[in-house]
Order: structure tokens, then sequence, then C-alpha cells
């Protein structure tokens, strides 16, 4: 037969790269079509890769730990004893650098040198050998990081190497006595000097922490240290600002209870709370559809779609958001086997980087735990996300025509966080309303 490339593949239009956690195959193994032959992980979810034809593993071209652009070959499949025709990827190596030229005044111009951005140069390696993935010059390139500084960020992969993570995160903390001085260029006349700027507010220091006998430390595994990251700035980014409403939820429970055991023989499937919920939220989208924004500087995105992430818990206590897709476009039926395989599939470690990306507006259910509220972080780049609490049997005054009396009613508190650089507490306010104002408005004789 002849020899199949496998290559990374496209897992989501905000995944540029990935790095191969495991190898599920050796060269020599044979394979199968469609069968797993490599883990990977991406910023967002792990997953695997299958093989594209039957055959045998006859190169693998990247090891664990490496990481690979999308598009890129990962291994060749051929028949049993056939020769690879395509060699192993390697760094290209770095051009000479050539010396150093004098200016008009004999002064060599190593500030030029320095200051060259990364990612310019066709080299893939620095000047002490290290490699540097294209995302991580791009981004050197673009946030003007010169070789020099480039070099000496301390680097959390593999033999060293810089991540995006690490590259982010220096971003953070960088300041002007970071980056390389440039020539100092002496006025040839007396100009009026600028206005004095504020000092930089500095760096938060991170406070040393004491480790007392018996204490036990436990290093975070990848997707915790993930979380971690993009709550840190999430928070960073966005002011939050939450709203709360109660909500009668009776008619949705006692409905609910009447048609569950039915839609279960019919559909095969369990109808929950969220779909239920998740219909609410998407027709008070619509209402206001300026909660299903991202901010991008000082421009706003207004999405086309409504995409609603649903914060689903893993047993590795984890937290994962699948995303369904054009929600507005979806009957409850619809939303229901959607919410029910997402779920499924979160738990069992079997979604897609596709799945858990678009999101324009997340839920969480903070209910499941048994709590009554709570004030969610939004999930960037969305500008709300909003929670739901346990559904609790209150007391509580029932106006009727003869007057008003105490019942027993389902109630819950909704908890919507918002961004307040651009939805103010009238829309962040409103829009919670709205959303309780279709929960409570839902009909007990609906057919389904």
């Amino acid at each position: 037969m002849s020899q199949v490339e496998v290559l990374l593949p496209k897992m989501g239009e905000s995944v540029a790269e990935a790095t191969i956690i495991k190898w599920l195959k050796e060269e020599g193994d044979t394979i199968e079509a469609e069968e797993s032959i490599i883990e990977i992980a991406t910023d967002k979810v792990d997953s695997e890769v299958p093989a594209p034809a039957d055959g045998v593993l006859i190169k693998k071209l990247f090891n664990e730990g490496d990481v690979v652009q999308v598009g890129e070959v990962i291994a060749i499949i051929g028949s049993e004893g056939a020769e690879v025709g395509v060699s192993a990827p390697v760094a290209e190596a770095a051009p000479e650098t050539p010396a150093p030229a004098a200016n008009g005044n004999g002064q060599a111009l190593e500030v030029a040198t320095q200051t060259m951005v990364a990612g310019e140069a066709l080299a893939k390696s620095g000047p002490s050998g290290r490699f540097y993935s294209p995302l991580v010059r791009n981004i050197a390139k673009t946030e003007g990081i010169p070789m020099n500084e480039l070099e000496a960020i301390s680097g959390s992969g593999k033999e060293g190497r810089v991540t995006k993570k690490d590259i982010l995160a220096y971003l953070e903390t960088r300041t002007q006595e970071t980056v390389a001085p440039a020539v100092e260029v002496k006025p040839a006349a007396k100009v009026i000097p600028a206005a004095k700027e504020a000092p930089a507010a500095p760096a938060i220091k991170k406070p040393a922490i004491p480790v007392n006998p018996g204490d036990e430390i436990v290093e975070m595994d990848r997707m915790r240290k993930l979380i971690a990251d993009h709550m840190v700035m999430s928070v960073h980014t966005s002011p939050h600002v939450t709203s709360y409403v109660e909500a009668d939820v009776t008619n949705i429970v006692n409905w609910r209870n009447k048609i569950k055991n039915e839609f279960q023989a019919r559909e095969g499937e369990k109808i929950t709370f969220t779909p239920i919920f998740i219909e609410a939220i998407v027709k008070a989208i619509k209402d206001f559809p300026n909660i299903n924004v991202s901010v991008d500087d000082d421009k706003i995105i207004k999405r086309k779609d409504i995409n609603i992430g649903m914060a689903a818990a893993l047993p590795s206590g984890n937290l994962i958001v699948p995303v369904i897709k054009k929600a507005d476009m979806l009957n409850l039926v619809g939303l229901t086997k959607n919410v029910n395989d997402l779920a499924t599939r979160a738990r069992e470690n079997q979604l897609q980087p596709d799945e858990i990306s678009g999101g324009t507006y997340t839920v969480t259910n903070v209910g499941t735990f048994g709590n009554v509220m709570g004030t969610p972080i939004i999930n960037q780049p969305q500008v709300a996300i909003l929670a739901l609490g346990a559904i609790r049997k209150m007391p509580a005054v029932i106006e009727t025509p003869h007057g008003d009396t105490i019942g027993i009613r389902h109630k819950m508190f909704l908890s919507h966080s918002y961004d307040h650089r651009v939805v103010d507490g009238a829309l962040g306010g409103m829009f919670v309303k709205r959303v309780a104002d279709y929960l409570e408005q839902f009909d007990s004789d609906r057919e389904l």
C-alpha cells in the first residue's frame, strides 16, 4: 500500500496547536482505520487522534511532550516493512549572524541586533538552541518581545521550552524595565517635556506559603492549572457584578413530574430541568441581544448565533463547559437530547475540542450540589453567566381573586454575573428577571 500521512486534525477555530500526551501505538504495530493511535491535549480538552487508514505504523514523527501545530504530519502509516518516505522534522538551523555593522561614529549597532523581534528570523531556535513554536514566536512578534528577552523567559515545557501559557503569563507581569532599551537619541534642540505619566502599578507579589508538619503537597493536574489561569484572567479582565432574582418554578416541577415517564418511554432518555432552563435563557437572549456579545478592546462583537455553554463537573472534580451550538434553533426535545449527550460524554472524557468552544453565554447549575445561589465567574470571552440555584419547597404568598393565601411553592434563585464594562445594572437585572418571568409563565399543560 502507499504511505498515508497522519495529520494533526483541526480542532476548532481557536485551537492552533496541541501537545502529545501519549502514543497509543508503537512503530510496527498493526492499525485499523478509525483506531486511536495517539492522545493529545490542547488548552481546552484532551482527545485522541484516529488512524485514517488500515496499515502498520512505520514512523512516529514526534515524541511525547512535543508541541505540534494543526495540519502537521505526526506519523506515517504504510505496509509492513515499508521504508519511510518522510523524515522526522528537525528544527531549522539558525542562520549565521553577521558581524555587527558600525555606524558613522564607529558605534556597533548591537542594540539593533538585540531588539530583533522573535519570529522575524527564519530559524525556530534562539541563540541558546532552545526551540520556539510558531505560536510562541508569533505572540512574541506581536507583543514586541526581542529575542534576548524571549530567551530569558522560564519555560515549563519539555526541555525548558516556552509554552503559550508561559509567554502569556510573562506578558501579564512584564514592565518597561524588562524591555530591551532602544538606542538613546539626544535631542538637537530643547523641547518641552511631556506630562509625567503616572507610575505603573507594582506587580502583585505572591506571599510565601508556609508548609507545616503533616501537610500534604499535591501537584495540580494540567486541567486544573488551565482552569485556575482562566479564572484569574477572567476576574482580571472583567469587572464582575451579580444580580439575583427568585423564581417560582412550581409549574415546571409539576409538568416535569407529569410527563417524565412518558418522555423516557418515547425518547429513551430522561428529561431534566436543565434544558427547560436553557430554553428560557435563549428566549431572554432574543429579547436582550446585548447580553450575547464579546468585548475586543474598545469594540463590542455582537454574536449572531446563540451558543449556550453548560458547565459540567467531571469525576476528577475539574470543570468543563460543553457548548450547545445554535440553541435557538432547537425545540425542547432537541435541547434535552443535546444536554444529555454532552453531559454524558463530558463525564466519560469523550468530548471533541470543537464541542467546548464557541460559546456565547454560559449557565452553571450550582443547585446540583444543594447550593441556593452563587457568584459565578464569567467564561471569557463572554460577558455574562447564570447560576441556577437549588429548587426548594418554600411557603409563599399566593394572590387569588378571593384574597391572598399562604401555600407551598417550588422556588429557586437565579444568580446573574455580568461584565460591567458593557453590561450595566439595568440590562443585567432586566435580563435575569426576564428569564425568571419565562420560568414562572411556563405552561403546565404544554404538550411535548
